[in-house]
């Protein structure tokens, strides 16, 4: 708010939409929160998509933006899903960082409540818990929530933790429609042998981004990077973020004798 500032740049969360709120008429590139879909087609290979959720996922202890959040899956392969994901779950270390766990700490004590918060809010709805909730301190073991409902917290709100919501979807127009219903749009991505399908569904995906065949990742540096709805506002990348923080301003000469000509 400070008359001397003249662009804002930032990556976060809740702390974007305020700071945005704030600015007024000061340029600005938001790169913020995201509930990034993982919509899977009865095609997929389950072995291939089962690894790029499980590192999409639970990197990091689910720490990222474009961590994926929510997987949608056609009801016909979910049990088949579910049970390739719970075995590479089951393999995860979980401990200290010093130790090279796959699994550590959360940032911060607040953000391991929220996370709980979630997680009691969906056994109390009676999702199926694949692993026992386990949380010592900051330190939340990797859990599978499996037949999430729209009606739970974990269906919508990002974690920011290694918890991770499975959606069973009886058509593609349900995961869309369920992607699109967020009011985060930074990533998602698509599993399916089908190109023209991956394509099509691609399109209809209120999102950034969309990754076919891969968990989502930020990209090279020069790659644009961007986020719709609450998940941002403008484009990273060398370019772009060059270009957002350029005014552009024109100066005309005008010559003695008149350019054109009226009447």
């Amino acid at each position: 708010m400070h008359p001397g500032v003249n662009c804002i740049s930032f990556t976060g969360g809740d702390t974007g939409v305020a700071i945005s709120k704030k600015a007024g008429m000061v340029p600005l590139q938001m790169e913020l929160g995201g509930k990034d879909a993982c919509i899977v087609l009865e095609d997929a290979d389950l072995d291939f998509v089962a690894s790029n959720i499980v590192k999409g996922g639970f990197s990091y202890s689910g720490q990222r933006c474009t961590a994926v959040k929510v997987v949608l899956v056609m009801d016909s392969v979910a049990d088949a899903l579910v049970e390739k994901v719970n075995a590479k779950v089951a393999k995860l270390t979980v401990g200290p960082p010093e130790d090279d766990c796959d699994i550590t700490p959360v940032v911060s004590e607040s953000s391991s409540n929220f996370i709980e918060g979630l997680v009691l809010d969906a056994k109390e709805k009676g999702a199926t818990f694949c692993q026992e909730y386990k949380r010592e301190g900051n330190l939340i073991w990797p859990l599978l929530l499996d037949n999430v409902r729209p009606d739970m917290r974990i269906a919508w709100e990002e974690p920011f933790g290694p918890v991770l919501p499975v959606i069973r979807i009886n058509s593609v127009e349900e995961g869309i429609h369920h992607c699109n219903a967020s009011n985060f749009g930074l990533q998602g991505c698509i599993f399916t042998r089908d190109i023209n399908k991956a394509i099509l569904i691609s399109d209809a995906m209120e999102t950034g981004t969309v990754q076919i065949n891969s968990a989502p990742a930020r990209g090279p540096d020069h790659f644009p990077f961007q986020g719709l709805k609450d998940s941002g506002i403008g484009s990273q990348g060398i370019t772009n973020s060059i270009n957002m923080m350029t005014k552009i301003k024109s100066t005309v000469i005008n010559l003695p004798t008149p350019t054109y000509s009226m009447g």
